[in-house]
């Protein structure tokens, strides 16, 4: 078929009129920064005004902000149902071929919103803590449950280039927490354990997270409370600690501190040079790095072109790179009285997310390479038609060439926990914050602790450098 300018034109036009909609996403700036700022109330109105984003491309991003300021606020039902929404958008998601068609000739962000492997998890975690306030801790284990369970499947679909993140140790470490508050200690101590292999292998190797000496002493406990005394010798050896069996408190306190802000994502350009490869493949190199994709279009080549396919010696693409949002608080700790114990690293959001997003480029970009390499070719052909026509399809093709930049912007940086034996009665508890550059703070509140029973509360501490690049 011949690319003549009108029909190159009519597309230009069209997509014009795709980008002058402002989407959800692109208005969210305005959200985004009263919620970067801990003005929820407004944050939360700025949602409600823009409902009609839980219709369109971006409502999984509306979902899953929406169920993160209405757990802030405390509105765990409300929070929870914006949750599902996402769970449910997720799992029936397919692709929607009018924006699937748009989104490979134009720019990826006219496409619906398809959730990073970690969002996909992370909203889990958030419906688990809903249900640990609403106190229905089954419910809460049948969310941790599904955090494996969503790995396992997104990773089975991945044939090869499998991702670094295989399994959750704070999943796991949640999974025990929960266990025990429903005084299932041999459940629980398998959840320990599991988290445990967890935090010594993937987590301490690539994540930077090593194993919280509060997850040790839970190890140590519940071992000896099933009467484990061949696994208790084994880890008070392997942790280089001994187990007191003391008698326990009436009731605890179970924190968890959520730190800064997640990093968010930008784009930058890979320039690719064209190489001859084995058995019909072309061969595209990273200039500046180490990778190489071999891609084979030998069945999308045709006559009309062929010569533009040969043609084609180099390719620019955009590619997505997460920018970093650095929290400006660096460590906290819980004040009982006179006790104090410091919150303990459990999941470093950040470095799960820069893992994902890079395994996952690393699986796809042969593919972009591929529909560049023909968006070219297509280029080429044009010009030597009509040099008019082909001038408008390279302004087409450099301006549609976008990588798509959405993102859970709401998600904490990282997620910190400790527990605290209390005595049954109300108790005044502080958490205080330090950090390079801000003052000391201390964040108060009361808990009333009830004979053995586990209360749960939840912070976030939403401080955090503007996006800087890694």
């Amino acid at each position: 078929m011949k690319v003549t300018k009108n029909i190159v034109i009519s597309l230009l036009l069209t997509i014009f009129l795709f980008s002058s909609c402002a989407s959800y996403y692109q208005k969210s700036y305005l959200f985004q920064e009263q919620f970067s700022t801990g003005n929820l109330e407004q944050a939360q109105a700025f949602l409600i005004s823009q409902k009609k984003a839980a219709e369109k491309k971006d409502r999984l991003l509306y979902f899953l902000d929406r169920g993160v300021v209405e757990q802030m606020l405390g509105n765990y039902e409300a929070s929870n149902e914006y949750f599902e929404k996402a769970y449910i958008y997720n799992q029936d998601f397919r692709k929607n071929f009018k924006y699937d068609l748009v989104g490979s000739l134009t720019n990826p962000m006219l496409k619906p919103y398809k959730a990073e492997d970690h969002e996909v998890v992370l909203l889990h975690f958030y419906k688990a803590i809903n249900f640990i306030q609403l106190k229905d801790f089954d419910a809460a284990l049948v969310e941790v449950r599904r955090v494996n369970i969503s790995l396992n499947e997104l990773n089975d679909k991945y044939e090869d280039k499998k991702n670094r993140y295989k399994e959750d140790a704070f999943a796991h470490l949640l999974m025990g927490i929960i266990y025990e508050a429903k005084n299932d200690v041999n459940n629980a101590f398998i959840a320990y354990r599991n988290a445990l292999n967890v935090y010594q292998g993937v987590y301490s190797e690539e994540f930077h997270v090593t194993v919280p000496e509060q997850l040790k002493k839970d190890v140590l406990r519940t071992a000896a409370q099933n009467g484990f005394r061949t696994e208790l010798t084994q880890y008070e050896a392997e942790f280089g600690m001994k187990y007191s069996n003391q008698t326990k408190a009436e009731g605890e306190l179970v924190f968890f501190w959520l730190n800064g802000l997640s990093p968010v994502k930008g784009e930058f350009s890979m320039n690719l040079v064209r190489s001859e490869g084995a058995g019909g493949n072309l061969v595209f190199a990273n200039e500046a790095g180490p990778y190489a994709f071999p891609i084979n279009i030998s069945n999308q080549i045709n006559s009309s072109n062929q010569q533009g396919v040969e043609d084609v010696r180099f390719v620019r693409m955009a590619v997505p790179k997460y920018r970093a949002r650095k929290p400006l608080i660096s460590q906290a700790y819980l004040q009982v009285g006179e006790r104090k114990v410091n919150l303990e690293l459990a999941e470093n959001v950040e470095e799960i997310a820069f893992a994902g997003l890079e395994d996952r480029m690393l699986r796809e970009i042969g593919k972009s390479v591929a529909r560049i390499v023909l968006k070219q070719a297509a280029e080429i052909v044009a010009s030597n038609q009509n040099k008019d026509a082909g001038f408008v399809l390279s302004a087409l093709n450099a301006f549609t060439e976008k990588a798509d930049t959405r993102n859970w912007q709401t998600l904490p940086h990282s997620i910190y926990y400790q527990r605290i034996e209390l005595s049954e009665g109300s108790h005044d508890v502080a958490m205080v914050t330090k950090g390079s550059g801000i003052d000391t703070q201390s964040i108060d509140f009361k808990v009333n602790i009830k004979n053995g029973q586990t209360t749960f509360r939840t912070y976030h501490s939403l401080e955090s450098t503007p996006p800087i690049e890694q």
